[in-house]
């Protein structure tokens, strides 16, 4: 994915969406999945909310003053959504450790939101996972799943996630889950998935840009879950999640590419 995409001028121009206005939909969003994970893991979650959003905004403030640029207030979406993955027994200097890789090699290192290639919170997920022995994810509760459908549905409303994506991937999802478990596994599977699909495989950043490449993109995303899937039974790993949507965000401008030379082709084929 190219920075242009989601530059801030063209985001204005083409959508009416400004970032402040994309960032204060995506906190909108997570507020009700961040309040069930609170509740749900107690006062020790806190303690990973207060030094994922710590960590995040301080390297967003060192990086603005380096670049002499306002703050965008955008990687408190990133830590707000690496809140949700990360478990409350995880010691907080590894949080504010994870949280540190994923917004600057995620998002401030290429320029901040809409230029990098990959979701600064699904950096920090996989950094976590890969880089210390034990760690792991939070799986998504039923309650956790509940909370994100109306977030879900305010950003496919305001166009700041795709349908396509999404029901790509759930359609693979629901094929794997069919064909391992049978229908009463379904429900179980998109429990489980549903966080890491809006907020991770969905995000505009690391998604295809074109249509066509959506589509592709999130049965890609899918099929990734699928194979990276490690959990008996019907649940799905967070972490299979993570790396398929770091997996996939890498192939969506090849994605995007090929979509767009097979356009270019079919114009030439019709007007000679």
């Amino acid at each position: 994915m190219t920075g242009w995409l989601l530059d801030p001028h063209l985001m204005r121009q083409r959508s009416g969406w400004s970032p402040a206005r994309v960032t204060l939909a995506q906190l909108i969003a997570l507020a009700a999945p961040v309040g069930v994970s609170v509740a749900e893991r107690g006062a020790a979650q806190i303690g990973v909310l207060t030094t994922a959003l710590v960590t995040c905004l301080i390297w967003e403030m060192a990086f603005a003053l380096i670049r002499e640029r306002a703050l965008s207030w955008h990687t408190a979406t990133v830590a707000l959504i690496f809140t949700v993955l990360a478990p409350e027994t995880l010691p907080l200097w590894q949080v504010a450790m994870a949280a540190s890789f994923g917004v600057v090699f995620g998002e401030l290192v290429f320029g901040g939101r809409g230029y990098g290639i990959v979701s600064g919170a699904a950096a920090a997920a996989g950094f976590l996972v890969f880089s210390f022995t034990g760690a792991g994810l939070a799986t998504v509760s039923g309650a956790m799943a509940l909370a994100t459908l109306p977030g879900a549905l305010l950003l496919l409303l305001g166009g700041l996630i795709s349908w396509r994506v999404l029901v790509s991937a759930v359609a693979v999802l629901i094929a794997f889950g069919l064909a391992r478990d049978g229908a009463d596994s379904l429900l179980l599977v998109l429990t489980t998935a549903v966080f890491g699909l809006v907020f991770l495989v969905a995000d505009p950043v690391a998604a295809a840009s074109t249509q066509p490449g959506r589509l592709v993109y999130g049965g890609l995303a899918g099929l990734l879950i699928v194979l990276f899937d490690t959990i008996e039974g019907p649940a799905i790993a967070p972490a299979a999640i993570v790396f398929a949507c770091l997996l996939a965000s890498l192939f969506a401008p090849l994605i995007d590419y090929l979509d767009v030379k097979l356009a270019v082709r079919r114009r030439e084929a019709r007007h000679g």
